[in-house]
């Protein structure tokens, strides 16, 4: 049953049937039945209520994440010892060389653009490129892995590397798209429960909403954000990789990792009709754009 019975807790489900209208809509578009998708929600909740005790591994574990969740022990105990560990993911060189080679003043033109690179030779080649990302994972395997993503395109007449994209959007690769959503949107939902449920520092978590625009402005709209996220990967990774070579250089602890994103997202209202001539007499005050955060 589902109790709504004061206003924070209708906030709750509101907020909750909110985040999992996207979730379900992928699982029902990827073919993913409702009872692998209601087992994956069981096992985050039972670690969530794990790593909420005070000392995860204390006698009467059990009985506390079944008081804490509404499960029975029965079902957190199967829960419990069936625990799936997700291992993080290799590293993108594909990416982190994609990033350089769109930040690094070295491989772009006077107007910003990344260059056509050779693929060898002294200076800005394709083959530095690579090595300045990675030593353990030959160029030429990298440039591979770029076409194979339709990033990039080799002429092997001219021996030249053109970049074929403005964002790292692997064409077909289904499989690194999902993990670009989990990885995203996981940090994004990460930062704001924290921000609602955490007292200590709070994550940068904001945006701006605007409703009763046309299409026309939506495309105005679109290029004022792309060019603001470029603005803010120029600024950014050059940054960070100077932070981090600082950082190895002075032998810090290094146990902190940072993600970094923006997003857009269009949709029609719901009851929405044709656009139609504007009626005659008072003119209507339209509806302003508006900041939200948590």
């Amino acid at each position: 049953m589902i109790d709504g019975s004061t206003p924070q807790q209708q906030a709750l489900h509101d907020a909750v049937s909110a985040v999992l209208r996207p979730l379900a809509q992928l699982a029902v578009a990827q073919g993913m039945p409702a009872a692998t998708l209601e087992e994956l929600l069981r096992r985050s909740i039972v670690q969530a209520a794990r790593q909420a005790q005070p000392d995860p591994n204390a006698q009467r574990m059990v009985s506390r994440i079944s008081t804490a969740t509404g499960l029975s022990r029965r079902e957190v105990k199967r829960l419990v010892d069936n625990e799936v560990r997700v291992s993080a993911r290799p590293r993108s060189l594909a990416s982190e060389v994609f990033a350089r080679w769109t930040t690094a003043r070295a491989y772009r033109d006077t107007r910003g653009r990344p260059r056509v690179l050779p693929r060898q030779g002294a200076g800005a080649s394709f083959e530095a490129l690579a090595l300045s990302v990675t030593r353990h994972v030959h160029p030429r395997s990298v440039l591979d892995e770029l076409v194979r993503l339709g990033i990039a395109t080799h002429d092997a007449e001219r021996d030249t590397v053109t970049l074929q994209r403005e964002a790292f959007v692997p064409r077909g690769d289904v499989i690194r798209m999902l993990g670009f959503l989990g990885d995203n949107v996981g940090d994004h939902l990460s930062a704001a429960v924290h921000n609602v449920t955490k007292e200590s520092e709070r994550h940068f978590e904001q945006a701006v909403f605007a409703d009763e625009l046309s299409r026309a402005s939506l495309a105005q709209v679109r290029r004022v954000v792309r060019a603001q996220w470029n603005a803010l990967i120029d600024a950014t990774i050059p940054l960070l990789q100077t932070m981090i070579d600082e950082d190895q250089r002075a032998d810090r602890v290094r146990d902190q990792r940072l993600r970094i994103g923006m997003y857009a997202f269009n949709d029609t209202l719901d009851g929405a009709t044709p656009a139609a001539p504007p009626p005659a007499g008072p003119i209507r005050r339209s509806r302003t754009a508006r900041k939200e955060s948590t």
